[in-house]
């Protein structure tokens, strides 16, 4: 018998959990969402979190095998992105 791997995040039947808030999160939270919209709001934080969590456990592998990052060629690469035409020349 073949067994199901476990979803990832955001897949998956929804269950309820129980969390513990400060009041003053859960009143911003509510400002924000309303009542009906709080469980897709945390779900779609969790998710993004995780995202996170994960792209910095494989920047430290990437730094652990290939050495740290080069903080100018991140400088360059940002400038790039940003359209900075002096940063596009030193990107190149």
């Amino acid at each position: 018998m073949a067994t199901t791997p476990d979803p990832a995040p955001g897949e998956g039947p929804v269950r309820p959990v129980s969390v513990s808030l400060h009041e003053g999160t859960i009143a911003a939270l509510k400002a924000r969402t309303g009542k009906r919209g709080m469980s897709a709001y945390v779900e779609a934080l969790i998710q993004r979190q995780l995202e996170r969590d994960r792209l910095r456990e494989l920047i430290e592998d990437a730094e652990s095998e290939q050495g740290p990052v080069d903080q100018a060629a991140v400088e360059a690469k940002r400038a790039l992105l940003r359209g900075d035409a002096a940063g596009s020349a030193d990107a190149a």
